[in-house]
Parts: structure tokens; C-alpha cells; sequence
């Protein structure tokens, strides 16, 4: 997969690049990161890329010259590319676009500044903006970042288990569950049982109740995304039962 991304501060991707399991999959050939410095597409000696906004008010807003023609540089290079706009107003990021986006093949990020962009460059060369919550950054360089890491997670090949990515929280709509390692009694605190049993079965079953408990307990809006299952039904029928025993005694 091929990534253009589209900055005033190029070299903050390096780091980015250079470690964990964006460095493996970029060394491998999986993934190509090309940061793009906007300055290069100014005019003057400068290399202005913002200016005052009409009408007045605070702050400064980018240029639509320079951002015009780094985007259509990047076009003309990779033409099948959605150009994806890092932006706060833009809609909330989350696992399934992660997963939509892993089935393109190459991808244009625009890296917004200051107040933001000239709005006719939204409207004229953006094809999607993507918000990684509600606050607002310096700058869109940051949740690039983020999107292009839960982006490569679906790739194949990037992660070591085939089905890690689906394993993760948020991607069946239900939270992870509990992990442990060694060793087995840390503190007071022990692992628990069943994770030493070897019964794959069992283990199964543990941690889906365990992930149903999480997702209860941290993150219930999930659930008017995703119903119940079958297994987790049952599951939620057991709690019941210890629940009017409880309250009966």
C-alpha cells in the first residue's frame, strides 16, 4: 500500500516510519510512506503557505495555490488515491473505516494547519475528511499517524497472526478482552485459572465473557451498534441467575 502524505513538517513522518511495525511492514515492501513537503509548491522566496482570512479574524488559514498543486502532483502519481483531508470537523474515525480504507491500494493524506485550508480546496480535490475525535490538534500530521496505523493493521502480512487485527477491540463491535503473562501471581493478584488450564475451549469461553464484561462496563453504547449474540446471550442469562440469587439471599 502507498501512502502520500501532505505536510508543511515532512520530517516529523520519519520517526513514524523508522520504528515497530510501521518500520517492518515499510522495510518489507507492504507499505510505502512518502511525505510530501507543501513548501515545495510555494511561490517566493518565502515559500509562503498561509495567509489572512477574509474577512478578518483570528489565526491564519492555508493557501489554496500550494495545497492545488501538491494535490495534483500527488494525483497524477497516484491516481486511484481517495485524498483524505485530517480534520476535526471532519467524520470520527473508527475500526470499520480502518478496515475500508486497508482495501485501497494507495492512499493521499492533506495535513491541515492553522485555522485550516482555503474552503475551495475542500470542495474542488477532497475526497473524504476524517476526524480522530472531538478536540482539535495544531495540525493534521498527528492523526495521519493514527489513521495510517490502523490502517496497515489490516493489511496482510503487517501483523504477525493472520487474525490479530480481527481480534482486536472494536472490530466484532465488542471490546478485547483481559490479557495476562508471565508470571502467573504478581503482587496478590494471580492470573486467572483457566488461562493455565490448556483447555482451548474453556479459554475461548473465558474470553468472551471477559470482552462482554469490558464492553458492558466501559463502552455500552457499543451495543446499539451491535446486538447480542447467541453465546453472549447465555452469557448474559448467567449473570442474571447469580444476580436474583444474590438479591434473594
Amino acid at each position: 500500500m502507498r501512502f502520500c502524505v501532505l505536510t508543511i513538517f515532512p520530517e516529523m513522518f520519519d520517526a513514524f516510519a523508522g520504528h515497530g511495525i510501521m518500520r517492518r511492514a515499510v522495510e518489507s515492501g507492504k507499505i510505502r510512506l512518502e511525505p510530501v513537503n507543501i513548501r515545495d509548491f510555494a511561490e517566493g522566496r518565502h515559500k509562503v503557505t498561509d495567509d489572512r482570512p477574509y474577512g478578518g479574524g483570528s489565526g491564519m488559514v492555508m493557501k489554496p495555490e500550494p495545497l492545488a498543486a501538491a494535490i495534483q502532483k500527488a494525483k497524477s502519481e497516484l491516481s486511484q488515491a481517495p485524498v483524505v483531508l485530517l480534520n476535526p470537523q471532519g467524520r470520527c474515525f473508527d475500526q470499520e473505516m480502518a478496515r475500508q480504507y486497508a482495501a485501497c491500494s494507495e492512499m493521499i493524506f492533506v495535513c491541515g494547519r492553522y485555522e485550516g485550508l482555503d474552503e475551495r480546496i475542500c470542495e474542488a480535490y477532497v475526497d473524504d475528511e476524517i476526524s480522530i475525535g472531538d478536540y482539535v490538534l495544531t495540525g493534521g500530521e498527528l492523526p495521519a499517524m493514527v489513521v495510517m496505523d490502523a490502517v496497515i493493521r489490516h493489511i496482510p502480512g503487517v501483523l504477525g497472526a493472520e487474525d490479530a487485527a480481527e481480534c482486536d477491540s472494536f472490530s466484532a463491535g465488542r471490546l478485547e478482552h483481559a490479557h495476562y503473562t508471565r508470571p502467573a501471581v504478581f503482587g496478590k493478584n494471580q492470573v486467572p485459572e483457566v488461562l493455565l488450564s490448556g483447555n482451548h475451549g474453556a479459554i475461548e469461553d473465558w474470553r468472551r465473557e471477559s470482552a462482554l464484561l469490558r464492553t458492558v462496563l466501559r463502552r455500552p453504547d457499543l451495543f446499539d451498534q451491535k446486538g447480542l449474540t447467541e453465546p453472549e446471550k447465555k452469557i448474559v442469562q448467567k449473570w442474571c441467575r447469580r444476580l436474583e440469587a444474590l438479591a434473594s439471599d
